[in-house]
């Protein structure tokens, strides 16, 4: 369901480029070829069911993760970014005793009794074909052991099925009209579900090229699009508004772009009209967890609403519930629940995690809220948990957000609740701002109260920080920030 997709192409079109990195460029039949030969070697290295990725972006992670599916195992993909307390939490959760790396990320595994794969010391890629006996597997039998990032604890093992992972690729491939004459650029981490979807499981579904670039560099991704016409890229909204900023680019460098996807955490408005005026390319915003291995829902050319994170893909059903799990109408906000084939199977080793996320008609709870519009558009308003409840109205940290992006002197802002003896919680604001930039708290509330935020939804108090706690994946931390405000309060930045 997933490899054979390799072979394929490793046979039509043997000596097309398939993958490009750093080292070079691997043609379909090298690639396939160093997939089975990792296959067969992890096949006898190690008992256990399950083997640990522990790599950046690269041929060698895109081989290594096709060739623990040929040894029958299930790819456990390592947050390198995360501190070795998790890191240590994942391996002995997902109970692996062989990882798959490299210099300098051998490093951190010196002192494990971990049998260590060290791609840098294996012999360069055959090149003839090999073609290898493929492993019988099954829809639900499990593919990826993904690990979310852990920002509300230590990371949930996702189980991840072949057909969740199948079932997800080829309904995302048709929503957005993807083509194998595309050519991917991979600058997301392969860890990260995004990365993994959209830069590495689709263009090998398709018979495309994909470019990975194991570190983000504003210059360099321009100058990658620009020379190698690349169609397709994926990125989380930091990236994005990195490259808005960027002097010395502009259209011409995006000319051969069909899609830039966005995805991971919401869009600014900002940012995406800072993106398009700069390149005069829209940004394709889309929606997904772990949980859904993927985008569920996402603009595409043709069918874009600026403001929503587009149209479920097809299988997918998006039900928004009100506290008791009554479907709401359309236009009403609620949380958002899924379901599809792309649904996890659940959370590994915890039954009570499970089934308070999954219901028993198949939905999965993401804790998440929004509504959908007469048009079939889905739009997020925020996190379940996230919402400031000040004197019983609820305050959503992202409209709030959204206001103080607007203020020409921020870069970043996030907003987080305070207990408040008198009113249960008050809004207060964290600010980064721009790069010689000056702003401070009262300029921040009263632009706020200038640009027709309700009182109550205007902040308390506004602290100007030079940077905001980050997870590895980018997301701002807003827990650490809840936790700074509610035990220890301060006074305002000024």
């Amino acid at each position: 369901m997933l490899f054979e997709a390799l072979f394929k192409h490793a046979d039509q079109q043997p000596h097309q480029a398939a993958v490009m990195d750093d080292s070079g460029t691997y043609t379909w039949q090298q690639y396939a070829a160093a997939a089975a030969g990792l296959g067969m070697y992890l096949g006898v290295q190690t008992d256990r069911p399950r083997v640990g990725l522990l790599l950046p972006a690269s041929i060698g992670f895109a081989a290594s993760f096709y060739g623990t599916l040929l040894a029958g195992k299930t790819v456990v993909p390592i947050n390198f970014l995360l501190g070795d307390r998790e890191v240590q939490h994942i391996i002995a959760d997902s109970g692996i005793d062989t990882v798959v790396s490299m210099p300098p990320l051998t490093d951190r595994l010196k002192d494990t009794p971990l049998k260590i794969v060290d791609l840098s010391a294996l012999p360069k890629t055959p090149p003839a074909a090999i073609t290898p006996k493929f492993p019988d597997k099954s829809y639900d039998d499990l593919a990826v052991l993904m690990y979310t990032s852990g920002t509300s604890g230590m990371p949930k093992g996702v189980e991840l099925t072949y057909g969740n992972l199948a079932s997800d690729v080829d309904s995302a491939i048709a929503h957005a009209t993807l083509l194998g004459s595309h050519k991917f650029l991979g600058i997301l981490p392969l860890f990260h579900s995004t990365g993994l979807m959209a830069t590495l499981i689709a263009p090998v579904r398709l018979g495309a090229t994909t470019v990975y670039q194991a570190r983000f560099s504003a210059t360099a991704v321009i100058k990658t699009i620009r020379e190698q016409a690349i169609s397709i890229i994926a990125a989380v909204p930091s990236m994005y508004a990195v490259l808005a900023r960027l002097k010395d680019a502009g259209p011409q460098d995006m000319k051969s772009l069909y899609a830039a996807i966005s995805g991971g955490e919401p869009l600014p408005a900002i940012v995406r009209q800072k993106f398009e005026e700069k390149f005069g390319k829209p940004i394709y915003e889309g929606y997904g967890l772990t949980e859904t291995i993927g985008p569920i829902a996402f603009n595409v050319p043709g069918a874009i609403k600026p403001g929503s994170v587009g149209r479920p893909i097809p299988g997918a059903e998006i039900r928004i519930a009100d506290e008791s799990g009554k479907a709401l109408p359309q236009g009403e906000t609620g949380e958002i629940w899924l379901k599809g084939p792309m649904i996890m199977k659940g959370y590994f080793n915890l039954p009570d995690e499970t089934a308070k996320a999954l219901t028993a008609d198949g939905f999965f709870k993401s804790g998440d809220l929004g509504f959908v519009d007469d048009e079939g558009y889905l739009h997020i308003t925020g996190r379940k948990k996230d919402l400031i409840i000040v004197a019983g109205e609820k305050a959503s940290p992202r409209e709030i957000e959204e206001v103080i992006l607007r203020h020409p002197a921020v870069k970043d802002a996030a907003v987080v609740g305070k207990k408040d003896a008198s009113r249960g919680e008050v809004v207060v604001a964290f600010v980064t701002p721009k790069e010689g930039a000056g702003v401070k708290g009262e300029e921040i509330r009263e632009f706020c109260r200038s640009s027709g935020l309700a009182q109550w939804k205007c902040p308390r108090e506004v602290f100007v920080e030079n940077d905001l706690p980050r997870s590895p994946t980018g997301k701002v931390l807003k827990r650490v920030l809840a936790e700074k405000v509610n035990a220890s309060p301060g006074d305002a930045a000024a």
